[in-house]
C-alpha cells in the first residue's frame, strides 16, 4: 500500500482552504453575474443505484467484486453564469466485497464507498431545465466495517448526463446517469489493520456507474 495516501485528505483539506482564500471573491462575483442572467442555486436529494466494480486478488487471480446495491446523494449547485453551475456532490453506498479467494466465514465483507467531489453541471438550453451535462473531481473514502480496520482514501473523478424536469418555480426533478474512475494504483494489501491486510490487490482504477432520481429545491 503507497504510503502517500493517507496524506490525501490533509492535500484536500489544504487545497480547499486555497481555494476559499483566493477563490471566493471571484465565484461570488460570477455568482451574482449569473444569478443577474438568469442562474439558480439548487439543492438536490437525490436516490439511486451503483453498479459494482471489481479487484484481482494478488495471491490466487481471483476477481474481488464490488456488490451492486441502493444508494443515496446530495448535490448543492451555486449559481456561476448562465447554464453553468459549480456543484458541491457527496454519494454514499453501503455494499460488500466478495470472492471465491475469502474464506467461507468471510465470504462477504461489508463496505461503504463514499464520494466527495467538487464540480459543475452544464445545461444544454435553459437553465433547470432539459438536458444537461455534469462531472467532477475529489476523494472516494472506503470504509470497511470489521474491527480494527481502517478506511482507504483515493483520487477520483466522474462524469455524467441528466435531465431536469421543472415541477414548479422552485421545484424539479433531475434524472441522471454517472461514472465513477478512482485511482487505486495497488499491488498490495488494503483494509489493514496491525500490520495484517484484510485483501491483497492488483489494480489501478475502480469504476462505478449509477443511476439517480432526484428532487431539486430551487432557490
Amino acid at each position: 500500500m503507497d504510503a502517500s495516501f493517507p496524506r490525501i485528505p490533509r492535500l484536500l483539506r489544504a487545497a480547499a482552504l486555497f481555494a476559499l482564500v483566493t477563490g471566493v471573491p471571484g465565484l461570488a462575483q460570477a455568482q451574482t453575474l449569473g444569478r443577474a442572467a438568469g442562474s439558480e442555486n439548487g439543492i438536490t436529494l437525490y436516490g439511486g443505484y451503483r453498479a459494482g466494480g471489481n479487484f484481482t486478488e494478488t495471491t490466487t487471480g481471483q476477481d474481488v467484486r464490488v456488490g451492486s446495491f441502493a444508494s443515496f446523494a446530495l448535490a448543492v449547485d451555486i449559481a456561476l453564469e448562465p447554464r453553468k453551475q459549480v456543484q458541491l456532490f457527496y454519494s454514499r453506498q453501503k455494499t460488500d466485497l466478495s470472492s471465491g479467494a475469502f474464506l467461507v466465514s468471510t465470504s462477504s465483507i461489508p463496505l461503504t464507498i463514499e464520494y466527495y467531489h467538487i464540480g459543475g453541471t452544464a445545461f444544454f438550453e435553459t437553465m433547470s431545465s432539459g438536458p444537461y451535462v455534469v462531472g467532477g473531481i475529489g476523494a472516494t473514502v472506503f470504509r470497511p466495517s470489521g474491527p480494527g480496520l481502517t478506511s482507504e482514501t483515493k483520487p477520483s473523478m466522474n462524469l455524467g448526463l441528466g435531465y431536469m424536469l421543472p415541477l414548479a418555480h422552485n421545484l424539479g426533478v433531475r434524472f441522471e446517469a454517472r461514472g465513477y474512475a478512482t485511482l487505486i494504483d495497488s499491488t498490495g494489501g488494503m483494509f489493514c489493520s496491525n500490520n495484517s491486510c484484510l485483501i491483497s490487490i492488483k489494480g489501478t482504477t475502480l469504476y462505478q456507474a449509477e443511476a439517480l432520481v432526484g428532487l431539486t429545491g430551487r432557490f
